[in-house]
């Protein structure tokens, strides 16, 4: 490859990222709503989490980092970043949520399932 293509190419790709990619706005919330299921009970609560404080559910401690919307002119999603420990502070969760696609981060564990429903 000669260095003048591998410059436009470097050049493409820069313009691209500058122009070619349409910006992503999201609005930052002050709380997210997880919906939590015991699965022995099988019940489900909705549990609010303030951005910032650690909620205690049951065995589980739940820390909302950050709730976000997409922007009001795009398809509507939600996407949070949660930290989930039990009470002895065994860590089961500590990553990402979207709401519109569940499975793709899952909770796992054996006792609860955690989904994120909304933020606001």
């Amino acid at each position: 490859m000669t260095k003048r293509f591998i410059g436009s190419v470097f050049f493409a790709l820069l313009l691209f990222s500058f122009f070619g990619n349409p910006g992503y706005a999201y609005i930052d919330k002050n709380v997210a709503i997880v919906q939590i299921m015991n699965k022995a009970a099988g019940k489900t609560q909705t549990v609010r989490l303030p951005i910032g404080h650690t909620v205690e559910f049951e065995k589980l401690h739940l820390l909302a980092r950050t709730c976000k919307q997409t922007d009001p002119f795009e398809a509507e999603n939600f996407y949070a970043f949660i930290e989930i420990n039990k009470s002895d502070s065994t860590k089961v969760f500590s990553n990402w949520m979207n709401r519109n696609t569940p499975g793709a981060t899952p909770v796992q564990n054996a006792d609860y399932d955690v989904w994120l429903l909304n933020c606001e």
